[in-house]
């Protein structure tokens, strides 16, 4: 996305290939590290742009407010993935099959269940 970016300011291609390879977690972790920082200077007004106090009031208790958005949007994706759970008759039956198996040849060698 930000190759052509990322080629101006780090012409080598060993430093441009260790920055294409981002991985998840430090996408999520840059993410968070921009929202973090644009809160801090809205919140302790840090560049001194005379922000009006309401919005800092709204501002101040934003990462509480975004925690329980991202916990009902977590659980509103597993209770999806859950209800639309593919069931695998197939395996099912293969699964109950070796238990009768494994019960039967358990009999045969003296437990009693």
């Amino acid at each position: 996305m930000f190759s052509w970016l990322i080629d101006e300011w780090f012409p080598g291609p060993e430093v441009t290939a260790v920055l294409l390879t981002m991985t998840k977690l430090l996408e999520w972790v840059f993410g968070v590290l921009l929202l973090g920082v644009a809160w801090a200077l809205m919140t302790f007004d840090l560049l001194d742009l005379k922000i009006p106090g309401t919005y800092r009031e709204v501002a101040w208790p934003m990462p509480v407010y975004l925690l329980v958005v991202f916990g009902c949007y977590s659980l509103a994706t597993v209770g999806y993935r859950v209800a639309t759970f593919n069931d695998c008759e197939e395996a099912s039956i293969e699964l109950q099959a070796q238990i009768m198996e494994a019960k039967e040849d358990l009999r045969r060698k003296g437990l009693k269940m």
